[in-house]
């Protein structure tokens, strides 16, 4: 086929031999299966900002370490050097979350690297050696969901413990390969303990796992992982092979509005209180 635009530089410095087929092209990226020596592999290239359907970027990358305080800076100021360290750590941020997910036995494509831009990666194959369906593909049993939900809330938690979390998992971002699923698409991971909006993407993920399974399994709605495994993950006790119930309960106490909102009245008053003592209008110990 026709090299495509983005996969041109490899192919010229010879990383990429072969562009075999195009696999997918979607909001954030098109994929190619490519030949590179004896290997076949996944090329994922990453569409420009302005072509991206990816809105709200911001929020998962909250938490994120910027290189350099330049960079830092630059970001903030949202200038054309800002713009480009954003777009540079979105794409590098994919392939340095698969490194450290599969290194704690997170079941992602393997790495080969980013270069000039483009992610190189395992081809997940189906049993047949084709690339794998993804899992919104998949027929279902019963007894297959029931395995898969907890295969996937088991790579949840471990994600976690590795301070990632996907925020982006369904149906759509996981392949089926022989041994089970794959996670794919990691751009947008989390940082945990970074980012203001993490529980809600956790249980955002977790949720999606359980209405993809329950569809063969309807009593897996029942289930309440997203609050647990957070609950745990608070108080540090969050392991990989964390004993998990799928129970949580919720507290359902009533919020005294009245007294929080008098404690925020008295806050209020003793801030200008202070604020009057600095400014010598109100002697010591009030008038």
């Amino acid at each position: 086929m026709k090299i495509p635009k983005g996969l041109q530089p490899l192919v010229d410095d010879g990383l990429v031999d072969e562009v075999l087929q195009r696999l997918k092209s979607g909001k954030e990226a098109s994929v190619y299966v490519v030949r590179s020596g004896g290997d076949i592999l996944c090329a994922k290239v990453y569409k420009e900002a302005e072509h991206r359907g990816f809105h709200k970027l911001a929020q998962y990358q909250e938490g994120r370490k910027t290189r350099g305080s330049r960079d830092a800076r630059a970001k903030g100021k949202r200038g054309r050097h800002g713009r480009s360290v954003q777009e540079a750590e979105w794409k590098n941020a994919e392939v340095d979350a698969l490194y450290r997910l599969a290194g704690v036995g997170v079941r992602v494509p393997a790495p080969r690297g980013v270069f000039d831009g483009v992610l190189l990666m395992e081809l997940v194959r189906d049993p047949d050696g084709n690339p794998a369906p993804r899992l919104n593909d998949v027929e279902l049993t019963a007894t297959l969901a029931h395995e898969w939900h907890t295969f996937m809330i088991r790579q949840i938690v471990r994600m976690l413990c590795a301070g990632l979390i996907h925020g982006d998992l369904s149906d759509f971002n996981v392949l089926v390969d022989a041994a089970g699923p794959v996670i794919i698409d990691l751009p947008q991971a989390v940082n945990a303990a970074g980012n203001n909006n993490a529980f809600r993407m956790l249980e955002r993920d977790v949720n999606n796992m359980r209405a993809t399974f329950a569809r063969a399994a309807p009593e897996l709605l029942a289930t309440e992982y997203a609050h647990e495994i957070w609950q745990r993950y608070e108080a540090g006790t969050l392991e990989p092979e964390s004993a998990l119930t799928g129970c949580f309960v919720h507290d359902e106490t009533a919020a005294d509005v009245g007294a929080v909102l008098q404690q925020i009245e008295d806050e209020r008053r003793e801030a200008e209180a202070r604020q009057r003592r600095r400014d010598g209008v109100e002697p010591a110990g009030g008038a």
